[in-house]
């Protein structure tokens, strides 16, 4: 590990889990280094990359905290590994290949300020080549147990207002880090992808909430070193999806749209088969499905000590079917709160 320059006390822990992303790291260290909000450390966990990434963070002029692990922990044990040194009272997840604008910490922490009870907050992800275009404004769950990134693929121009939205997309998040830690942080069983919903949803359940903060911006790249539609990509996806609605929807909700969902994964399946795709998402199907008995007493637990109601549950997933195939955001007022009814971690 090494030890990065001396910032007393940071308000503010960026973790960046590497994987043999090239160039991409160094871009987004760039970033970091101009940020005009200055009280923060930097950690990269290097989930043993085979490139010379993790050697050009070392040699990087921000001088993170490198840690190097000897496997690939993925992105959830990698984020909760570098979690754990973190000093900040906020964790700020972010991707190396998203790219962050200067103000990008100075908005978000400005958000904090402005929702003093929330304790998640998302970025803008623009296009990182075409940034005429969205790459994701919040994270949605629909109630047929579909999460995806909200107005994926929209001109910026339709950029939704600033509100609150199920989720963060963990790619540049701002998550307060004693809820962090309350919450057991990631789900490590899921590798990569869909934590960041899951993560979302648990924190639903203790009554806590997310807000999509419309002018911290970053370029990303999605799925810029996985690859979008890799066997991966594909595969971790739709195992996770499975697994997130799983443990964390309620009875009331869950079971009487059990024979929908099915269904869903049916028209999927045969979607993926026309594109060449269905090996990686057959395999998801079986093994999502085989999953569920190893989650049961997690979804016993987090259902039985909920805080949030199954309606306030329920108006935060999204529910018209049009939203799904027009990835349509859905992002909504940030309602206040009575003071002292801010639930704890």
């Amino acid at each position: 590990m090494t030890m990065p320059v001396d910032i007393a006390d940071p308000i503010v822990s960026v973790l960046i889990v590497n994987y043999n992303s090239g160039v991409r790291l160094g871009r987004t260290l760039d970033c970091l280094e101009v940020q005009t909000f200055r009280r923060f450390e930097t950690i990269v966990l290097d989930n043993d990359s085979k490139d010379e990434s993790a050697d050009s963070a070392k040699a990087h002029r921000l001088k993170p905290w490198l840690i190097r692990s000897d496997s690939n922990l993925g992105f959830a044990a990698g984020n909760n590994r570098a979690a754990r040194i973190a000093r900040g009272s906020w964790l700020a997840c972010l991707n190396p290949d998203a790219y962050p604008r200067p103000d990008w910490l100075e908005r978000l922490m400005a958000a904090t300020v402005r929702y003093p009870d929330v304790e998640a907050f998302g970025s803008t992800q623009l296009v990182a080549d075409d940034s005429t275009l969205i790459d994701g404004a919040g994270d949605v769950f629909h109630a047929l147990g579909i999460p995806y990134r909200g107005h994926f693929g929209w001109s910026a121009r339709d950029l939704p207002p600033e509100g609150e939205c199920f989720s963060p997309c963990a790619a540049a998040a701002l998550y307060r880090k004693a809820r962090f830690d309350a919450l057991g942080g990631f789900d490590e069983r899921f590798f990569c992808y869909g934590e960041d919903v899951d993560l979302g949803f648990r924190l639903r359940l203790a009554g806590g909430r997310a807000v999509q903060v419309a002018d911290a911006v970053v370029l990303h790249e999605g799925s810029g070193i996985s690859g979008r539609h890799s066997d991966f990509t594909l595969y971790h996806g739709h195992r996770n999806r499975i697994w997130a609605g799983y443990k964390s929807t309620p009875g009331l909700i869950y079971w009487p749209l059990w024979p929908a969902r099915r269904l869903v994964d049916l028209y999927l399946l045969a979607r993926a088969r026309g594109h060449g795709f269905s090996d990686p998402f057959a395999r998801a199907l079986r093994d999502g499905y085989r999953g569920l008995s190893a989650l049961r007493e997690d979804r016993r637990k987090l259902l039985g000590s909920r805080r949030g109601s199954v309606a306030d549950i329920a108006r935060a997933m999204t529910w018209a079917p049009w939203k799904i195939s027009r990835r349509s955001a859905d992002i909504k007022p940030v309602a206040s709160r009575v003071p002292g009814k801010v639930p704890g971690p």
